[in-house]
């Protein structure tokens, strides 16, 4: 069943429907093609979107998964933008079958739908993951190869490597395709990624860091994000040849930082201590490998959040980086924000989820079972004896 709020704009307008639009990203896109004076429908699973709905802004509540609720929604449409996505981070890298079935099958059912609706336009939103499994690189670009679907280490990297891939395939006269290869997304109000790092700072949970302590990653500010994703849209248009199309496009705020000290400001920022422990690479990841077993064995009775997936662990641990050249001579792609980590804090602070003062004993009992944890954890590095 599809529910459709719908608010009217007097004006003629484009119609371009955003999947995934009921989140924090889909919905800062439709705000931002609203501006620009197109008529945009938001389609999500969600009950309600992350925002305020505008007069020119449609939400629909449907399902990806559901060949017949995406041909509807897509009826009429000049371009998608095709957001939806499953598994990214966390205990969803852990479930398989929805994965599967929203990455790859949801997919196919917007390149159907498109394909039954004559819309003309769709920008694919994927990943580095398609060509980094853990391994180093540096500045690379659009050339590398993809990266063998035998190497990934989770179902999500994998399954939007064939989902890109079916997508750049689909581009033709009739329907144009580009997909936009994304760094980690940050921003103020952003909802995946975020909220499990504060509550791991706020349990007292982040104090060691680990692996090379030079090691650089992207990161992609939401702003940045949007703007990418607009002018992917408007370069598969006929009125810039198309010069977009069946194009990939790699996307971040083009300055490289080591993971953990581009959180250092929120961190420190909040009131808290920032770690001076830094644990081996290898270490870490042989404990996201047995964390993820664990949650294979108890994880249909007890589904826990994993501190760590052995993913999370190589893209925060390994230098992997990425020109934005291609993206800026083509798209005329620019990011206007770096590193912007100053905003995240103060929508923090405004939440009041700054650190509460704590009492002494409180502090002496978490110490003492952080401690015993690790003691454990390096105890079973020990070789056995009889």
């Amino acid at each position: 069943m599809v529910v459709t709020r719908r608010m009217k704009l007097e004006t003629e307008f484009e119609k371009h429907v955003v999947t995934g639009g009921g989140g924090y990203l889909g919905y800062k896109l439709g705000l931002y093609l609203l501006e620009r004076g197109i008529h945009v429908t938001l389609f999500d699973c969600r009950d309600e979107p992350y925002g305020e709905m505008k007069p020119g802004m449609t939400y629909v509540k449907g399902d990806v998964r559901d060949s017949s609720s995406v041909e509807a929604v897509l009826e009429n449409a000049d371009c998608v933008y095709h957001l939806a996505s499953y598994g990214m981070s966390g205990r969803e890298q852990l479930n398989s079958k929805l994965i599967e079935d929203v990455n790859i099958n949801g997919t196919e059912n917007v390149l159907k739908g498109c394909r039954k609706q004559t819309v003309r336009r769709l920008v694919y939103t994927s990943t580095y993951n398609v060509v980094f499994g853990g391994q180093e690189i540096i500045n690379g670009d659009e050339t590398l190869p993809y990266l063998p679907l035998n190497k990934h280490s989770d179902h999500y990297s994998r399954t939007k490597s064939i989902a890109e891939q079916k997508v750049l395939a689909a581009d033709c006269d009739e329907l144009k395709t580009c997909a936009l290869r994304l760094a980690g997304v940050y921003g103020p109000g952003e909802q995946r990624h975020l909220p499990r790092i504060i509550s791991l700072i706020e349990m007292g949970l982040f104090v060691f860091t680990y692996g090379d302590k030079d090691s650089l990653v992207d990161f992609l500010h939401a702003d940045n994000l949007i703007q990418a994703e607009y002018l992917a849209g408007v370069k598969l248009s006929e009125k810039h040849s198309c010069k977009a199309a069946g194009q990939a496009y790699f996307i971040c705020d083009n300055k490289p930082v080591n993971n953990f000290e581009f959180f250092r400001p929120l961190v420190e920022g909040l009131g808290y201590s920032f770690p001076k422990v830094s644990l081996p690479f290898n270490f870490m990841f042989f404990i996201a490998f047995l964390t993820e077993w664990l949650h294979f064995i108890i994880g249909r009775v007890y589904n826990f959040q994993p501190l760590l997936t052995r993913t999370e662990v190589y893209k925060t641990g390994i230098t992997h980086y990425f020109s934005i050249e291609k993206a800026r001579s083509e798209l005329g792609y620019n990011p206007t924000k770096q590193n912007a980590m100053d905003e995240v804090l103060q929508y923090y602070i405004e939440q009041g989820r700054f650190k509460k003062p704590q009492s002494r004993g409180m502090r002496l009992l978490v110490d003492v079972i952080l401690a015993c944890v690790f003691a454990s954890l390096l105890l079973s590095f020990l070789p056995m004896t009889n």
